[in-house]
């Protein structure tokens, strides 16, 4: 099993959504790096749910791959903001996952206390300047996060 962090804007898309709709597809990504870290996902793995561009930013959950090799179907759409007039139903550029809940954690880890805990080698979110939407995450950093989501503060 591997580790990722996924991250929204809490106005688009947050933690709180995910836990409603149950799972969702993780569309929208136009970063060929971020794109092929998600090709490289497999059903099962888990996701730190980092909430950017909020006040503050951090980490708010988890979720879990449950489904890959999923077509983004925001780049077929003229109207979309993520359509792709150089991608076709028959060659599609952009491919995806889909997520589904897994908990909301009792605290947000900040970024701050990411940058902390952390160092841009360990951590690729506390890194200046880092703008991926989605980033591995190491098993050990990874346990790491997971005991910093349970303490009690």
């Amino acid at each position: 099993m591997s580790h990722w962090l996924i991250k929204s804007e809490p106005d688009a898309y947050s933690i709180d959504d995910l836990r409603k709709a149950k799972t969702t597809i993780w569309d929208g990504i136009r970063s060929y790096q971020a794109r092929n870290f998600l090709q490289s996902a497999s059903v099962g793995d888990l996701a730190f749910f980092y909430h950017s561009n909020a006040k503050p930013p951090g980490i708010v959950g988890l979720a879990k791959v449950t489904a890959v090799n999923i077509v983004d179907p925001t780049q077929f759409d003229p109207e979309s903001h993520y359509y792709d007039a150089t991608s076709t139903p028959a060659a599609p550029r952009w491919m995806t996952v889909k997520f589904g809940f897994v908990e909301k954690f009792p605290n947000l880890i900040s970024l701050d206390e990411l940058k902390e805990k952390f160092s841009g080698d360990d951590l690729m979110v506390v890194r200046k300047g880092m703008r991926l939407s989605v980033t591995p995450v190491a098993d050990d950093i990874a346990a790491a996060i997971a005991v910093l989501a349970r303490e009690k503060r």
